[in-house]
């Protein structure tokens, strides 16, 4: 086995604190600063992009055809769209999510003159005035308004209090770390996966073994409105494996335990061969796994490939129930994943030839063609007929 034992009492603590610390999509810049602080405390080199994803290197024996590790620092939230007359201020969601999430959480209003607590309330929020339409109205951002608690009754009284149009809206996380495994927030996606990458780094800089090539921990701040891992690959990297979240839903093979490998998501298929190694590294080290394929989902993966990278490219994922929402995962698939990265960092270099962005045939490829051999069943028991 060539997995690394993980520490999940740091990897619990890491992601309390990365919960604890508000970032939505727009308005990262103190989680970077506290990633950051964390990679200097573990003694890993870092660069920061001028918006602020983060590279982190573990040196390997070659720098040519280095890994790269990514996961997503930024998370939904919300942003002031209008000031309203009643003083209640209509907003507008930062990433995918639904209204029906929204509706009853608590938040803070950031500004440039201070931060404001508020709610996300229905626009019919009481049964007492509106009874039975408590039920019956839509649920749609436009039926939704931000209760700011300071002394606000009109369109005046929240500019007096310094909130404009524009001004970020995160959400609490109301963050829960059970006994039994198993974590409740908001915001698992993808600071979940930013602990795991955290908890991988650890166990490699403390085990001391040399990796075979450069692997680098790359945090974006932006995925969550598509763009995350665009612009921050360099001209090494010849693999990237996202860590990110994978539904367990009706008709979903994800599971809150182990780890889920999948094979595609809404932009194609992940790439053959580093799917397949990801998943013989489980099998040889003993590590819980199941595959998936998401309809609808994308990650850091896509945006690289779509902003011309040409890199192989995976999706390694903690299972999630009731993503963009009341999310639940348990520590079981946090655990497994970060043994997972540790020993694919630590895996010998398979393709060789990846390490140079243009060859020639030589070395290059190949996947089975050849037809598979069928077992049949007869009355003098099993027999194998070759085609």
């Amino acid at each position: 086995m060539s997995r690394l034992t993980v520490d999940v009492n740091y990897l619990a603590d890491v992601l309390k604190r990365l919960l604890e610390t508000p970032s939505p999509s727009g308005y990262t810049d103190t989680i970077v600063r506290y990633a950051c602080e964390e990679l200097s405390r573990l003694g890993v080199e870092y660069e920061l992009t001028r918006r602020g994803a983060i590279r982190a290197r573990v040196p390997g024996a070659e720098q040519k055809g280095a890994r790269a590790m990514i996961a997503h620092l930024d998370t939904l939230g919300a942003q002031v769209k209008y000031l309203k007359d009643n003083g209640r201020l209509e907003v507008v969601p930062i990433g995918h999510w639904s209204a029906r999430f929204a509706e009853g959480a608590r938040c803070t209003v950031f500004t440039d003159k201070g931060s404001f607590r508020g709610s996300l309330l229905s626009l019919k929020a009481s049964g007492h005035t509106y009874n039975e339409e408590v039920d019956t109205q839509p649920t749609s951002w436009q039926n939704v308004e931000l209760r700011v608690d300071a002394l606000a009754r009109s369109k005046r009284d929240l500019r007096r209090l310094g909130i404009e149009i524009g001004d970020t809206v995160a959400i609490d996380t109301r963050s829960e770390f059970l006994p039994n495994g198993y974590i409740v927030s908001r915001h698992l996606d993808d600071k979940a996966g930013c602990a795991a990458m955290f908890a991988a780094m650890k166990a490699l800089v403390e085990g001391g073994e040399k990796l075979p090539v450069d692997t680098l921990f790359i945090f974006t701040i932006s995925e969550e409105v598509g763009v995350g891992a665009s612009s921050v690959l360099t001209q090494d990297v010849a693999s990237l494996v996202t860590v990110d979240n994978g539904t367990t839903a009706p008709g979903q093979a994800s599971d809150e335990f182990g780890v889920t490998i999948a094979m595609a998501d809404q932009t194609g298929p992940f790439d053959y061969h580093l799917t397949r190694k990801l998943a013989k590294l489980c099998a040889e080290n003993d590590i819980a796994h199941q595959k998936d394929v998401f309809r609808y989902y994308r990650s850091d993966s896509a945006s690289a490939i779509e902003a011309g990278h040409d890199v192989r490219t995976a999706l390694i994922a903690f299972g999630i129930d009731a993503s963009h929402g009341h999310e639940r995962i348990h520590m079981h698939a946090l655990r497994s994943l970060a043994e997972l990265i540790t020993a694919y960092a630590l895996s010998p270099v398979e393709i060789p030839r990846d390490a140079e962005e243009i060859g020639s045939l030589q070395g290059f490829t190949k996947q089975p063609m050849k037809e598979a051999k069928n077992t049949l069943l007869t009355p003098e028991g099993p027999r194998t007929e070759d085609h």
